[in-house]
């Protein structure tokens, strides 16, 4: 049994290294106080942990989870639009509803894994866009403290491509407690707590934020880890069970922080793969350890956070942005593979990577809109694709 739990905890350390910084930058963004980010972090991590501990246990099956690293990079992009935490906690709430209903009620499930390719993918890119460009803007307004998170990364990319992200995250945090010194932990609550927020029902921000935090949460996290759990041969996953319980835990961490919980999708290839054990029934130990993992990264939280606020803003984003190179490659490619429907993708693209706010509304939704009618306008709807993973749910 220890090979499926050193699985695990590899799978933790990696997947809570590349975008634990892009979770508090993200709860931050939306007007999360330091202490309220930190409880952000630590029942995400606790949920996980539970998620995974319980279906793997009951299913017998290495079934992992993770909060959304596309959504949180969401959270990012709408900086400055939510008007109040609370009202981002509301959205985090019906983002988790709407994943409850999607295991519920099969037609809306499937209705999300229909969503054309372009539009899909041009969303998510065009999400990852502003991210994936700030190593390059990091290099050039903190070249002592970026440059070596970037040579680190790309010198890993070629070696050692795994731990890439999280050593790249070490440099990082090795330059902000050089250059701070022992500052940033005068004021900080280092000790792991659970904060409450009560949730407010704002219109605008559920279809600005929890909406769009809905749909690449689905896409880009939910329909690609049931992919990889059929890859490696799982194919009798609880495919509507594991979203109404996703879902239920979004809403219940939702006031404390947790913006949503999918199934994981590159940890979930390596508590899934070959490399947690040859046998795959026996991976199914490989999830509890990694989620006994993340609990003990959790409690840490308060540490990372305050680690987070002293760091230079783009600092932070740079590593985030190395860590969804891949994602925003995947995204591009999916939405330009096919020539017929590239006007819509770019136009897609453009409209949510440009960060416009309308009637109070972010960029993701209207590029969703946009997209769609462009769509519809060049293209007849017979001819509309559905996603390959149509299956999944």
């Amino acid at each position: 049994m220890l090979q499926p739990i050193i699985a695990g905890v590899v799978g933790a350390l990696t997947g809570f290294a590349s975008s634990f910084a892009l979770v508090i930058a993200g709860l931050i963004a939306v007007g999360a106080s330091p202490a309220e980010a930190a409880s952000g972090l630590l029942v995400l991590c606790i949920a996980q942990a539970v998620l995974a501990g319980l279906l793997s246990w009951r299913f017998r099956l290495p079934l992992s989870f993770a909060w959304s690293t596309p959504g949180a990079a969401l959270l990012v992009a709408a900086e400055g639009t939510t008007g109040s935490y609370a009202a981002a906690v509301g959205a985090f709430l019906v983002c988790g509803l709407l994943i409850i209903v999607s295991g519920l009620w099969p037609w809306l499930g499937r209705a999300m894994t229909r969503i054309p390719m372009p539009l899909a993918g041009a969303m998510l890119a065009g999400i990852l866009f502003p991210i994936c460009i700030a190593p390059v803007t990091a290099v050039i307004e903190e070249p002592l403290l970026a440059a070596p998170v970037v040579l680190v990364w790309l010198l890993l990319v070629r070696w050692l491509p795994r731990w890439a992200v999280p050593a790249a995250m070490l440099v990082a945090i090795v330059g902000v407690v050089i250059s701070a010194g022992d500052e940033w932990m005068r004021d900080a609550s280092l000790a792991p707590a659970l904060t409450v927020t009560a949730p407010a029902l704002d219109p605008l921000v559920i279809i600005s934020l929890g909406v769009p935090l809905y749909v690449v949460t689905m896409a880009g996290q939910n329909v690609p880890g049931f992919a990889v759990l059929t890859t490696l041969g799982f194919r009798d996953v609880p495919a509507r069970r594991m979203l109404a319980a996703t879902g239920a835990a979004t809403a219940v961490t939702a006031p404390f922080g947790g913006y949503a919980l999918n199934l994981a999708a590159l940890t979930a290839a390596l508590m899934a793969g070959p490399d947690s054990h040859p046998d795959p029934s026996r991976r199914w130990v490989a999830p509890i350890a990694g989620g006994v993992t993340y609990v003990l990264l959790g409690l840490g939280a308060g540490a990372a956070t305050a680690l987070v606020a002293a760091a230079p803003p783009i600092l932070i984003i740079a590593v985030a942005g190395l860590a969804l190179l891949g994602a925003f490659t995947t995204g591009i490619v999916s939405a330009f593979e096919a020539p017929e429907t590239r006007l819509t993708a770019a136009v897609t693209l453009i409209v949510v990577a440009s960060g416009v706010v309308v009637l109070g509304i972010g960029s993701a939704f209207w590029g969703l809109v946009v997209g769609a009618l462009v769509m519809l306008v060049t293209r007849p709807r017979s001819s509309l694709g559905a996603t390959p993973t149509e299956e999944a749910t």
